[in-house]
This record gives structure tokens, C-alpha cells and sequence, in this order.
């Protein structure tokens, strides 16, 4: 692949600021995934415990409850990753992290 190539893959990553694009991509993955693995959709229903007709909608449409994605993920051994989608915080300023260190022992948020 050129860097040009990479650079694109790259930025493609942070275009998608849209649910329902996120949700369609992850699908993409996950179908592309499966794939690979050589594993159908009736294999991936049974081995998930989703019903099939969830599977085919999550592929087609990018629809799926968190529990079938969460089983869908763990079926292809996806499970860290899933687990850790919110373990690190994230920030894009110096105030925005020291507000994380601030309430990063509270247990709730409080309005302003």
C-alpha cells in the first residue's frame, strides 16, 4: 500500500462522526472479519446465540442491540476489545485533561 493509501486510511477514521456511518462501517468490519474466518452467518447465529435474522440486519443495516454486538464480538474472540471501547479517557486540550484528573475519583457528574 503507498502512503498516499495510508494516509487516506487514516483520515477515513476520523471522518466518521455520523452514528449511522460509525454503525455501518463496524458492520463492514465485522463482516470482512467473519469472512476471513470463513465462517457463515448461520455459524456465527449459532455460535453468538443472535438470531440469524439479527446478524443478516446488523451486515445489511448496521442495526444491532449493544448485547448482540457485544456476543457477535466475544463469538470472534473480539472480547478485549470490545471491553476496553471506554477504559482510557480521552482529550484533545491541556484543560480538558486536567479536568479529567480532577474528577477522575467522583462517582458522579454534576451540571455546571
Amino acid at each position: 500500500m503507498d502512503d498516499s493509501a495510508n494516509i487516506l486510511a487514516f483520515l477515513d477514521s476520523y471522518t466518521l462522526d455520523n452514528p449511522d456511518d460509525m454503525a455501518m462501517d463496524i458492520a463492514k468490519e465485522f463482516r470482512q472479519r467473519r469472512i476471513e474466518r470463513n465462517i457463515t452467518r448461520e455459524e456465527i447465529a449459532e455460535k453468538s446465540k443472535v438470531a440469524l435474522a439479527n446478524v443478516i440486519r446488523f451486515e445489511q443495516k448496521g442495526l444491532i442491540s449493544l448485547r448482540n454486538l457485544i456476543s457477535l464480538a466475544v463469538a470472534l474472540e473480539y472480547t478485549a476489545e470490545i471491553k476496553n471501547i471506554f477504559s482510557q479517557p480521552k482529550y484533545s486540550t491541556m484543560e480538558e485533561l486536567t479536568q479529567i484528573k480532577k474528577n477522575s475519583g467522583k462517582k458522579r457528574a454534576y451540571k455546571r
